[in-house]
């Protein structure tokens, strides 16, 4: 499950977000301050920020500080302001995004997928399920000790489920992700590529299954040990 930290001291803009998101799988954690967040990142595993710049006690710049020297995750300041000097100091501290109060959530929502996305492509080379290590510098996956080499749209379906621990993914998605928007059969081709999944690891391994979200797509589970 993908984790969402929102600091923002406007109630409104975080009960507005976690409504979005929480519709979209994510789970959210909510801060008031900048204090607050701070509190929340080292007691719990975030994976994406989004920082409301004007916050008391401690404000989104120096909070952003703070995730960058501490943490390597994702961030995305909030601001009222529209104003070059905000942009060129939040890009200073190490955001990674920058939107413009008002804003849609589902411009949000896109600009969040695209980094988590991209963390996940450039830092998480190497993606654990208790003994099955899925290694994407090699595609090769280590399954309780023995070398598996997938065909390659199978390791790219794997390990893109494998990303998203208990996200759904329609198949439209997956084929967008996987094969591309050039892409000119049917949607039918995921669910041959997943049958060959679990047909390869059904009798290697308990650590994680694939499941079927019936009427939407699938989502990757991890075992609980």
């Amino acid at each position: 499950m993908i984790h969402i930290l929102i600091a923002d001291d406007d109630p409104h803009i975080r009960e507005l977000v976690t409504y979005h998101l929480q519709f979209e799988g994510y789970t959210i954690f909510q801060a008031t301050d900048g204090e607050e967040a701070s509190i929340l990142l080292a007691e719990h595993p975030i994976h994406l920020a989004i920082v409301d710049v004007m916050m008391p006690n401690k404000d989104g710049f120096q909070l952003c500080k703070e995730i960058r020297d501490d943490y390597d995750i994702p961030v995305i300041l909030l601001t009222a302001k529209d104003q070059l000097v905000d942009k060129e100091k939040g890009f200073a501290v190490g955001t990674d995004d920058y939107v413009t109060k008002p804003f849609e959530p589902k411009e949000l929502l896109f600009r969040m997928k695209a980094l988590l996305r991209r963390y996940h492509m450039v830092n998480a080379e190497k993606i654990k399920l208790h003994d099955t290590i899925i290694d994407r510098s090699s595609y090769e996956v280590d399954c309780n000790g023995q070398l598996l080499m997938l065909p390659m749209k199978e390791f790219e379906l794997l390990s893109q489920l494998a990303s998203y621990p208990d996200r759904t993914f329609t198949r439209e998605e997956l084929i967008q992700l996987i094969w591309g928007a050039d892409f000119t059969g049917d949607d039918r081709t995921v669910d041959v590529h997943i049958k060959r999944l679990r047909d390869r690891f059904a009798e290697r391994t308990n650590d994680f299954s694939i499941k079927t979200v019936r009427g939407v797509g699938y989502k990757l589970e991890v075992a609980k040990k």
